[in-house]
């Protein structure tokens, strides 16, 4: 069983790739101790009205146009795959923070997801120089049975007015799974994605920013 160990306060994460279904959440969730928890930032989960959403979005450099919601149909579409077949991708594509990188025919090229980042007090994205090119090398690995389109369909946006995103105005398109509870862990990761953007701005690149905070307060974890 994967577990924190503590020796002189550097914790070591054993690999969690075939761990079972939500087990790698409750890790990172929980850690070990309140203590633990408060060193990683995390932060007592509470629902988000779509305007509180949208203030600590803009807190975090996120255009209100490229703000979803992720919604709890999702949990419905991860269900209809087999999990003896597709366990460990469903896992994967459960977890709190995301990153996916998609070219313009919707292909995932990049996938990051917090279990594969390990780290102390600070998850470690960058390990193993991941994102010095973009688009990074993946960290987890690909699948072809969450499309992007797919994807978008179990978002919603903040408001009825705002623009829809479009998927054919850019060559990559970015999604970030973000929340607030899980603090500094989440706006460390929007700020990586969004420097990593930089390194090729010749390239047109979307980030769509999705928020699961409310999903995942739905699924009992707080």
């Amino acid at each position: 069983m994967a577990k924190f160990v503590i020796k002189s306060k550097v914790i070591a994460l054993k690999p969690l790739q075939k761990l079972p279904f939500l087990v790698c959440i409750f890790i990172i969730f929980e850690a070990c101790t309140p203590i633990i928890s408060s060193m990683y930032g995390f932060k007592k989960h509470k629902y988000l009205k779509d305007v509180d959403i949208e203030k600590i979005a803009a807190k975090n450099q996120i255009p209100l146009n490229d703000l979803l919601v992720l919604d709890s149909t999702y949990k419905g579409f991860l269900r209809q795959f087999d999990t003896l077949l597709h366990a460990a991708t469903i896992q994967n594509h459960y977890q709190p923070l995301q990153v996916l990188y998609f070219n313009k025919k919707g292909e995932l090229l990049s996938f990051h997801a917090n279990c594969f980042a390990g780290g102390f007090p600070n998850l470690n994205w960058t390990r193993d120089n991941h994102f010095q090119h973009f688009p990074p090398q993946t960290a987890a690995p690909l699948d072809s049975i969450f499309p992007l389109e797919k994807l978008l369909n179990f978002t919603r946006k903040t408001r009825d007015d705002a623009a829809k995103i479009n998927l054919n105005n850019s060559n990559f398109y970015v999604l970030v799974y973000w929340n607030r509870f899980l603090g500094r862990q989440s706006k460390r990761l929007i700020k990586l994605v969004q420097q990593n953007a930089k390194l090729h701005p010749q390239e047109k690149v979307q980030i769509i920013y999705i928020n699961n905070d409310n999903f995942f307060l739905e699924q009992g974890i707080n």
